[in-house]
């Protein structure tokens, strides 16, 4: 039997940041983001021989291990290694052998969430195999429980929850690891506006965000005026950014989306970069309206809110940079997996 499952990776729109520990657990955080069509994949195949055969091809890791034994986590295909001990010591998979295949539409370090996607993905083919009644509530906390505290990997919530559900939606992260999910009906008329007034730009540098996410942390749990400051009004730029969404205002929301990224910049040193920078001036300059580097900082994606009508100047612009555009549109439905033979 082959199981396949895939999840899709999301765009943050606001409030980026206020989703992880300790400031959503000392002021609360909120998220505004939306799925895309490009997305994390997983297979699952029955093999006779008593392994574990891992193939992820993101990172380029190809290895065998024993069935029913836990792995070490070594630095290589991490994720895979560590959804499979916390099923194991749960009890929820045989010690049978299984070939487990992975790769995604995007580079890891994108900013994206290519990472949280991608145990979001894992788990459900792991649900479709042993058939474990998750929900998406209990899918997402159990894929940011594997990531954040059996692998210890800086990070926050939005990414996992965001697989899960796919779609818009307006997240609110509360002490004590609760999350509240808030579906947002978006009319398709406002979706094709802001598609033909967003452009994704592949910087063609991913990077860790580990770093960068622990600057933040040590900025909020140390108090630092400045950086506290900027993450209160990211979160409140999360609630600005609905009420632009739901009626369609693309200045307001081009507004909100230029000011949260000089906010964005004070939460840590590393956020943006000379290369981040000469992409931001170029795009500005060719009528660009604002842009924010998408997730951590420090590289991956940048989103441009554009007038659609100016589009082409700026992707002639940006052309000429090192980089490259990443055609997209928004997608609604969260992880799914399905069976073959």
């Amino acid at each position: 039997m082959i199981i396949r499952s895939k999840a899709p990776l999301r765009l943050g729109l606001a409030g980026g940041g206020t989703d992880v520990a300790p400031y959503c657990d000392l002021y609360g955080g909120l998220i505004l983001n939306a799925t895309i069509n490009l997305y994390a994949y997983c297979s699952l195949e029955d093999i006779p021989e008593p392994v574990i055969e891992i193939k992820s091809y993101d990172s380029n890791t190809f290895e065998t291990h024993p069935a029913g034994q836990k792995m070490a986590i070594d630095g290589k295909a991490i994720l895979i290694k560590g959804i499979y001990n916390r099923l194991l010591s749960e009890g929820w998979i045989p010690a049978t052998g299984i070939r487990i295949s992975t790769y995604n539409d995007a580079p890891a370090g994108s900013g994206l969430g290519t990472s949280s996607t991608m145990v979001v993905c894992i788990l459900k083919a792991f649900m479709e195999w042993r058939n474990l009644p998750l929900g998406d509530y209990d899918l997402a906390h159990l894929a940011y429980e594997i990531e954040r505290k059996d692998l210890v990997l800086a990070g926050g919530k939005q990414d996992q929850y965001a697989a899960a559900f796919g779609g818009f939606n307006f997240m609110e992260f509360l002490p004590e690891d609760r999350v509240i999910v808030n579906p947002l009906k978006v009319k398709r008329w406002i979706i094709d506006e802001l598609e033909g007034s967003l452009l994704l730009y592949f910087t063609g540098k991913s990077r860790s965000s580990d770093a960068i996410i622990r600057e933040q942390i040590r900025n909020t749990s140390t108090g630092k005026q400045d950086a506290v400051e900027a993450m209160h009004r990211i979160k409140q730029s999360a609630s600005d950014m609905k009420g632009a969404l739901l009626k369609g205002d693309i200045d307001a929301f081009a507004r909100i989306i230029g000011a949260a990224w000089e906010d964005k910049k004070r939460m840590a040193g590393a956020i943006t970069n000379p290369v981040i920078q000469q992409a931001f001036d170029t795009a500005l300059s060719a009528g660009a309206r604002a842009g924010k580097v998408s997730g951590a900082g420090g590289g991956g994606f940048i989103m441009f809110v554009v007038d659609p009508a100016r589009k082409p100047e700026v992707l002639q612009a940006l052309s000429t940079l090192d980089g490259s555009i990443m055609p997209f549109q928004f997608s609604e439905g969260g992880v799914h997996g399905w069976k073959i033979g």
